[in-house]
């Protein structure tokens, strides 16, 4: 009888330090975490490994490898995306690139101000983009980086 109650005791105060510590997320998904911070579960893709969270809100997602998916345009996450997680927003992301206009420039900022507009800011450094929600209601799959690689080479050797 003993060894259940402190069997539930320690069950107990796991659950206890799980509520108040932000890195015991062993049982939701990143994309549970997501949605619970106001953005969309299909901002990262499918094939993530793991992630972490800071208690400052540095958040850490680890791929198995570099992949390519799209959204409206084609994006390229690295093995590691990082990124300040607020409320509606993963400032100073890295890890993540954007193709536009037949270049390929870093994801800055993501920002979900008003929910109810129904559109998601990308910030790309040069531009801000705005999408449609709709286009990151499910997380996307995730192709291995050749792909990407493939067609940097192709692009070099057309410009030498």
């Amino acid at each position: 009888m003993e060894f259940s109650n402190n069997k539930a005791r320690v069950f107990l105060t796991t659950q206890f330090l799980c509520f108040l510590l932000p890195l015991c997320f062993s049982s939701s998904s990143i994309h549970d975490l997501l949605v619970s911070r106001g953005l969309p579960a299909g901002l990262l893709p499918r094939e993530v490994k793991s992630y972490t969270l800071s208690e400052n809100g540095t958040l850490e997602v680890f791929l198995d490898a570099p992949c390519l998916t799209k959204f409206e345009n084609r994006v390229f996450f690295d093995s590691v995306v990082r990124a300040n997680l607020t409320y509606g927003s993963l400032m100073g992301v890295v890890g993540l690139i954007q193709e536009e206009l037949f270049l390929w420039l870093p994801v800055k900022d993501i920002i979900v101000d008003d929910p109810k507009s129904g559109l998601i800011l990308f910030d790309i450094g040069v531009a801000h983009k705005q999408l449609s929600l709709s286009l990151f209601e499910d997380p996307p799959s995730c192709k291995p980086q050749g792909i990407l690689r493939n067609h940097v080479r192709k692009e070099k050797v057309l410009r030498d």
